[in-house]
């Protein structure tokens, strides 16, 4: 017993070393990953990627809305589908290791052709037979060069690959709800800002008419402060569609008719502020589509192993065993038969097959690193541009604020000045009052960029699926 337990720890220690001698064990790949984060060095390996969405959204409406999408939206369901695909390749690929079994019954009836036979005449054989047969079949590939483990392997990347996949798809639903989501705040403000503009200006027109009157001003003056009025009618139909096609945009992430979103208002929300990073070391545990690359990298190193076996014989063993007979009532006397096979197949001639394999494999593996290499290149870019929209949107955001007031001092002193004064024209008036509806909106969109920035950071450094 020793002897054979021995024997047999001998032999399993040969096939590993084969084995070996054949496939490699997978190890990262040497990428770039250090100092990705432009004009931004931080040893601080805190990161917000860590904090839950729900955190990072103070709105509880649009906490509503993003959890409705994550509940519902059909790219993420999609993903969901490929995952159990993938589970479905990997339990196929751990079955390899096991041997096929089949059963097989069956009947034959068999006629000879008499004239075929040349018997001679007088002879009187039966030329019709039955034959009544029940057999088992089995066959098992010994692993010798890893090719199933590689197999397995690859199966098992692809696996965890969809699965980072889905949390991509996740982390990327998160920041298009939000920032779609933002866009309708910033275009009701708009709409809101641009319609007391038009009263204003509907005003404006009044008090333009009564100075002609009483001589102040002259019909010119009454004339352009009507066309400063349309000018601002005129966009609010735009300024309309746009909402109705940024709620029906929303609505179908959502999964739901185009319809009304329910929303509070852009005064109503404040940015995150505490923008933390960490190095850029940390895309590859924290960022999906990064993590998704290195795995497709992985499966494709493994079927660069699966590809390396062909070159090699395959030891197969088959048996098959029953009852056959040709009688049916000696179904279950002297009726039992079997045969046991031992093959040692290794390939000489395969027409190039093995060669295109391995090369195609190779290509593959190379494909997949260039892509693993230009997703975590790529990771590093979206962080610095968003961090470079945040730190714009902040320096724009308080000399704004003193555009803003001072462009509303001037219209009200031009408007004086035009009430009491000949040193002034409604002209002075039109441009001060053009140049402050440009700031205000501007200033909406500057909130909207410090906004939609902070989520996209958070997007870029992976946060979202945690």
């Amino acid at each position: 017993m020793k002897f054979k337990h021995k024997h047999s720890i001998l032999i399993g220690f040969a096939i590993l070393t084969l084995s070996a001698c054949v496939t490699q064990k997978y190890n990262r790949p040497q990428v770039q990953n250090e100092g990705l984060y432009r004009d931004h060095n931080t040893t601080d390996t805190t990161t917000m990627a860590d904090l839950p969405w729900k955190n990072l959204f103070s709105d509880t409406t649009l906490q509503s809305l993003i959890q409705k999408g994550i509940n519902e939206n059909l790219d993420l369901k999609q993903a969901i589908e490929r995952i159990k695909i993938s589970e479905a390749n990997l339990q196929q690929s751990r079955a390899a290791f096991l041997p096929s079994l089949q059963g097989d019954l069956s009947v034959t009836d068999a006629k000879q052709s008499r004239s075929a036979l040349n018997f001679p005449p007088g002879i009187n054989i039966n030329l019709e037979t039955q034959t009544y047969r029940a057999q088992l079949s089995t066959a098992w590939e010994a692993d010798i060069w890893g090719k199933l483990s590689s197999a397995k392997r690859a199966a098992y990347a692809t696996l965890l690959q969809s699965d980072a996949a889905k949390r991509a798809v996740q982390t990327q639903l998160i920041a298009t709800i939000a920032n779609s989501y933002y866009t309708l705040l910033a275009l009701d403000k708009q709409l809101a800002i641009t319609e007391q503009t038009i009263k204003i200006r509907t005003q404006d027109v009044e008090t333009m008419k009564a100075l002609k009157e009483g001589a102040v001003v002259n019909g010119a003056a009454v004339v352009q402060s009507e066309a400063n009025l349309y000018a601002a009618q005129v966009t609010v139909p735009d300024l309309k569609r746009s909402i109705k096609e940024a709620e029906n945009a929303l609505s179908v992430i959502l999964v739901q008719a185009p319809g009304s979103i329910n929303r509070t208002t852009l005064d109503q929300q404040m940015p995150y502020t505490n923008l933390q990073t960490g190095v850029s070391a940390q895309l590859l545990q924290n960022r999906p589509d990064v993590i998704a690359a290195e795995l497709g990298f992985r499966a494709a190193f493994e079927n660069t192993n699966v590809a390396k076996t062909y070159f090699y014989p395959a030891l197969t063993l088959t048996a098959s065993g029953g009852l056959s007979t040709l009688q049916l009532r000696d179904f279950f006397s002297q009726s039992v038969f079997y045969n046991l096979v031992g093959g040692l197949t290794q390939p000489i001639f395969a027409k190039g097959q093995n060669k295109a394999r391995l090369k195609t494999a190779e290509a593959n593996q190379q494909i997949a690193f260039y892509a693993f290499q230009q997703t975590l290149l790529t990771g590093g870019q979206e962080v610095s541009n968003a961090l470079y929209a945040y730190q714009t949107a902040a320096e724009k955001e308080e000399t704004r604020a003193k555009q803003i007031a001072s462009l509303t001092k001037a219209v009200d002193f031009t408007k004086e000045l035009l009430r009491y004064s000949s040193a002034t024209n409604y002209t002075d008036v039109l441009t001060s009052e053009q140049s402050l509806l440009a700031a205000q909106l501007n200033g909406i969109n500057d909130k909207l960029q410090k906004l939609q920035s902070v989520v996209n950071l958070y997007r870029a450094l992976g946060g979202g699926w945690k």
